[in-house]
């Protein structure tokens, strides 16, 4: 029998795939795309051999497999065939091009996520990611080591609690309760990964379709987009010099039921301001006498450099309503993903019943292994080595930034490793980013920390991750955007 489709393929022993792995892709791939119907027959194991110059076990094989998936048939010494049973597809002709995609035959919930703009070479400002050269390497890698052979000789690497290993959850209640002034224990603590992780937990658990949510008029988009993902609707409050204004959220709690705030009062995000103490005891106060919950998102807590960082609102709370968010990823580095939430057993349990059904648990070994360096004090003289560093970061991006003057101004910030430059109203923050990307610099787009993507005069720009050199080159440069982005409107 003449076959009625032509032979197109081709063996390649360098990719990696065993040769009749290939064979039986290829044909696997010409009958779901309908150019090999059922009952076709398919060239002998011989014939087949010598068209590919391999040997004839190759093919055999090839065939054995597909035979045994169901996607061919053999019947005794006739010709091997596609299935029967196997239903029939239109063939399709054409391949997709390299750089397409094909078309979905079904809806999508939810935003594309746009890939990041990959590195020029420039210098990429940051909103305040740290510098994970500083990580002590060889420490680290030791108690990887031990977390690993401990974990393997306890048969410790199976499924485990999805609230977290105890070590860890034990060393960070020992933490939590001498450095911030928190009293909680094993029960009160939910192992995630990194904040972000934590800030979607708390979202779950708090808002529904049809539920009202406050945050700052500027605040951290993933926060908020966390809150609408589970059917909230997210009102912006006013804010001034100190974050968030307690007269404007009461107005706001007066015309809606609030189910929650979501807020970052150490370091606001994103204009790094410190919230001072009787503004986070009236927020508690409004909390308690209109029955709203509190997430209390203290991102970055120990890089600050002006005193000792204040106590978390969740240190003051007498009422159980602040569900506490914090991270290490930060302290060691953001891919380690090491967060954890505070709050309630109730709140910890309910977590964890999330974390059944989207992750089932972290990462065992590389919780033991933090729990290793909080344990021996590693983490703590790494925190104070860090903050040495980034404090003269701080003082030297301090002195690049005033460069910028007229165009742009700040405050230096208590703590956090960005600054927030505020702008010049003869800038137009579009054009800039524009401008300062011909000039070699990477900026993000103030507009996305405005609620309802408004432009905002500002510039969030991160330094911790820098070197002094690339902060020179990388101020100078959004010097140079400044003054073409003026001079184009003139």
């Amino acid at each position: 029998m003449l076959r009625p489709w032509k032979l197109n393929l081709s063996v390649r022993r360098r990719e990696g795939l065993p040769v009749h792995v290939q064979i039986a892709q290829y044909f696997i791939d010409e009958i779901s795309r309908g150019r090999l119907a059922p009952g076709t027959p398919l060239p002998g194991s011989r014939v087949l051999a010598e068209e590919l110059g391999i040997n004839r076990k190759t093919v055999q094989l090839a065939y054995e497999e597909l035979i045994a998936q169901g996607w061919l048939r053999s019947e005794g010494r006739q010709a091997t065939f596609v299935a029967l049973e196997l239903p029939h597809r239109p063939a399709m002709d054409s391949a997709l091009k390299s750089d397409e995609t094909p078309a979905l035959g079904y809806a999508l919930y939810g935003e594309r996520h746009e890939a990041a703009p990959r590195e020029s070479g420039g210098v990429s400002f940051s909103d305040g990611v740290p510098d994970t050269r500083l990580i002590p390497f060889e420490v680290l890698g030791r108690a990887y080591r031990r977390a690993l052979i401990a974990a393997a000789r306890a048969n410790r690497l199976a499924y485990g609690d999805p609230r977290g290993e105890p070590a860890l959850r034990q060393e960070l209640a020992a933490m939590l309760s001498a450095e911030r002034g928190l009293q909680v224990g094993l029960d009160n603590i939910c192992v995630v990964r990194g904040s972000q992780m934590g800030i979607y937990l708390a979202a779950r658990l708090l808002a529904r379709s049809g539920d009202h949510v406050a945050v700052d008029a500027l605040s951290y988009p993933p926060a908020r987009e966390a809150f609408r993902a589970a059917g909230a609707q997210v009102h912006g409050v006013e804010m001034d010099a100190f974050g968030m204004r307690p007269e404007a959220l009461e107005r706001l709690c007066r015309q809606q039921r609030i189910r929650a705030i979501y807020i970052t009062p150490h370091h606001q995000f994103p204009t790094t301001v410190l919230m001072p103490a009787e503004r986070r005891m009236h927020i508690l106060a409004l909390a308690e006498q209109f029955g709203f919950a509190v997430v209390e998102d203290d991102y970055d807590h120990e890089f600050h450099f002006a005193r000792r960082p204040m106590f978390p609102m969740a240190s003051g709370d007498r009422t159980g309503r602040v569900i506490y968010v914090g991270s290490l990823s930060k302290v060691l580095a953001p891919g380690l993903r090491v967060g954890y939430v505070v709050g309630s057993r109730e709140v910890v349990d309910r977590c964890a019943n999330e974390i059944q059904w989207i992750d089932r648990q972290g990462n065992a070994v590389t919780e033991l292994a933090v729990a290793d360096l909080m344990h021996s004090g590693e983490l703590r003289r790494h925190i104070r080595r860090a903050l040495r560093v980034y404090q003269e970061r701080r003082r030297l991006f301090a002195e690049y930034a005033s460069e910028l003057k007229p165009w742009a101004d700040f405050c230096l910030p208590d703590g956090g490793l960005a600054l927030w430059l505020r702008l010049a109203p003869m800038l137009d923050g579009d054009q800039l980013l524009s401008k300062a990307h011909e000039e070699g610099v990477s900026i993000s787009s103030s507009r996305s920390f405005a609620i309802d993507g408004r432009a905002v005069p500002g510039l969030r720009l991160g330094f911790g991750n820098l070197t002094p050199e690339a902060m020179e080159m990388g101020v100078r440069g959004l010097g140079r955007a400044f003054a073409r982005t003026v001079n184009s409107r003139r």
